[in-house]
């Protein structure tokens, strides 16, 4: 068993049963509790199994830091870098991170919404062993959920995340946007949206019903309240008819005939609308007017995803082909807006396709799976166009698992898993 501690320190009780007492107390004085009190509590649960120093670090919207929530008896520092600091790694990783110190061990524990997250719990102990582990974990995922419930009727931890001045159409396209991330064992994606602050017509959605994920990108022409308000438009029509039960062409008829009435024949959204069965790896597509996307295996794009195309969004266009593709596990879509490849250097050179691709190839795959990919390749593309993005510049993959969907047999193993575990502990 992996320890860490220091000599001549008294042990706290941290056992199963102390655990979830204490859990369960936090959680019913969480109910009723307003978004100011939230970190208190939390500060004071922590004491209760002797921690200190607790910190809640939240991800900036240009997911570059994690910055701290600002509350009574919160430890309130700098921000830190995700790409540079143990609170980083563990976010990005989604695991925990122990630092020893002088004074006892520094634990940065990932605040998971289910597998988007939240940010990062820090705080300190004396010592750490797996019963403290196990309880920690808990602890941080019901904060998480906590942190998720109250952000619903509170600005405070909108304003913490934000290190700029945001404009009105990216404040539009921040409440518009689904979870960035989203994981489970057939399927994960990622999406990165640039300028964080400002931007106005690019989006995305996703929804995961039973054993099919629908997903859409895409950019309404033009800039700033315009832009955003098109996007707006396009993705709630996108969204009624998926929920109506509308298939994938159709879709895009929907979607038409709502820009087309709203905004009248000189204003358009291209887009791409996919469904991708999370069992058998079919993944269909319908593009209109967007940039195609690219299929990559085996860390290396392999082709470009060509298929027909009708008009863009508005425009009044033909009933689009569905396209089709049968993923490989493992295979990645990944799908991009036109602000990627069209942004021009000092020289006035177009980035490209065939650079964005190199960006791709040479990518560096550490942990954190498509949740932290997404996030290098938007950064790396950041840096590649020399820090430029004078237009709305989105990413978006898509990764196919292939692992098994048996959800009972899935549920039994897990709680076999926790039964033993939690036995051995005690």
């Amino acid at each position: 068993m992996e320890e860490y501690e220091r000599p001549g320190k008294k042990v706290v009780d941290r056992s199963e049963g102390f655990g979830e007492r204490l859990l369960g107390l936090l959680l019913d004085r969480a109910q009723e509790m307003p978004p100011e009190l939230i970190a208190p509590m939390i500060a004071e649960e922590v004491a209760a199994i002797g921690g200190r120093e607790v910190s809640i670090l939240l991800q900036d919207y240009g997911r570059e830091l994690l910055v701290p929530l600002p509350g009574q008896k919160l430890l309130v520092g700098e921000p830190q870098e995700i790409a540079d600091s143990p609170a980083g790694t563990a976010f990005l990783r989604a695991t925990p991170v122990a630092v020893v110190q002088a004074d006892g061990v520094r634990m940065y524990l990932p605040l998971l919404d289910g597998s988007d997250e939240v940010g990062v719990l820090g705080l300190t102990l004396d010592t750490v062993d797996d019963d403290d582990r196990r309880l920690l974990r808990r602890l941080a995922s019901l904060v998480a959920e906590i942190l998720v419930t109250k952000h619903a009727y509170t600005d405070r931890f909108f304003q913490a995340r934000r290190r700029e001045p945001m404009s009105m159409a990216a404040e539009m396209q921040w409440s518009l946007l689904p979870p960035l991330t989203m994981s489970v064992s057939q399927v994960a994606v990622g999406g990165a949206v640039e300028p964080a602050y400002d931007i106005a017509g690019d989006s995305f959605d996703y929804a995961l019903n039973d054993n099919t994920l629908h997903a859409a990108v895409i950019d309404a022409m033009g800039h700033g309240l315009d832009a955003a308000t098109m996007a707006t438009v396009a993705v709630g029509a996108y969204r009624h008819a998926r929920r109506a039960g509308i298939g994938l062409a159709k879709k895009y008829q929907y979607m038409d005939q709502a820009v087309a009435e709203q905004f009248g024949p000189d204003h358009f959204v291209t887009a791409q609308m996919m469904n991708l069965d999370i069992t058998t790896g079919l993944f269909q597509w319908v593009n209109a007017g967007h940039p195609v996307p690219l299929l990559i295996r085996n860390e290396q794009v392999i082709r470009r995803m060509e298929c027909p195309t009708t008009l863009p969004v508005g425009l009044g266009g033909a009933c689009p082909s569905i396209s089709r593709l049968q993923l490989q596990r493992g295979d990645r879509v990944l799908c991009y807006t036109d602000g990627v490849i069209e942004e021009r250097d000092a020289d006035g050179q177009s980035f490209g396709e065939q650079r964005l691709i190199r960006c791709v190839n040479r990518l560096q795959h550490g942990e954190g799976g498509t949740r932290a990919e997404a996030l290098r390749l938007s950064q790396v593309l950041k840096q590649e166009r020399g820090g430029r993005t004078s237009d709305d510049a989105t990413v978006f993959l898509i990764a196919w698992r292939g692992q098994a969907a048996d959800h009972p047999t899935a549920l039994q193993e897990w709680r076999f898993s926790q039964e033993r575990h939690g036995a051995g502990s005690r």
